[in-house]
């Protein structure tokens, strides 16, 4: 009996493929996942959230990308594409192109029905390798839900990670390891449930 067996790409084979690649897909310790695709919903919410984001830390210490920038957890060999990721003061890139981060503070994804399990628990877990990550919002498409993750920094909390819901359309989003919030209501706007 022959067993397949899963061809494992260094990181800089994967990068190579990556840049004349049609599709995004992440890299997992020397395997390439492709990623699905997205709903109008999913869309909206990135959207809405990067613009809102973008526009309140447009003039402090802060760097603001969407989905087309990749994360970097050299720890654990792993390349993974968020939603919205939020860099405080200067960016650490991966390379010169300047397509990989390695140092955020908040990382946004928006839960699709097929995703939303690995983003909740094992993608968290990965994400919390990383030193400079403070606040995880996950943010549903299907309600007026918001879960936030916030790393406590001092106490004897320190170290742990708190969780606050958003629920509801009166509901308002603030985060903690930056100046910003926004309306669970303009954040749904134009979503259909």
């Amino acid at each position: 009996m022959v067993l397949a067996t899963t061809k494992r790409y260094t990181v800089d084979e994967y990068l190579e493929l990556e840049e004349k690649a049609l599709v995004k897909s992440e890299f997992v310790d020397g395997e390439i996942i492709p990623m699905a695709g997205a709903t109008a919903n999913h869309n909206i919410l990135t959207a809405k959230f990067l613009a809102r984001i973008f526009l309140a830390l447009e003039d402090l210490d802060f760097a603001v990308f969407m989905s087309d920038m990749r994360l970097w957890m050299p720890d654990l060999n792993r390349y993974t594409y968020p939603d919205v990721l939020v860099v405080k003061g200067q960016p650490i890139f991966t390379d010169q192109k300047k397509t990989g981060v390695t140092n955020p503070c908040v990382i946004v994804e928006i839960l699709s029905s097929s995703t939303q399990e690995y983003d909740r628990t094992s993608k968290f877990k990965l994400y919390r390798s990383i030193p400079s990550f403070k606040e995880y919002i996950l943010i549903y498409q299907d309600s007026y839900c918001v879960e936030k993750y916030t790393k406590q920094d001092s106490g004897q909390d320190k170290g742990k990670w708190i969780l606050t819901e958003f629920l509801g359309e009166d509901a308002v989003l603030k985060l903690d390891a930056i100046d910003f919030e926004i309306s669970l209501k303009d954040l749904y706007r134009k979503v259909t449930f």
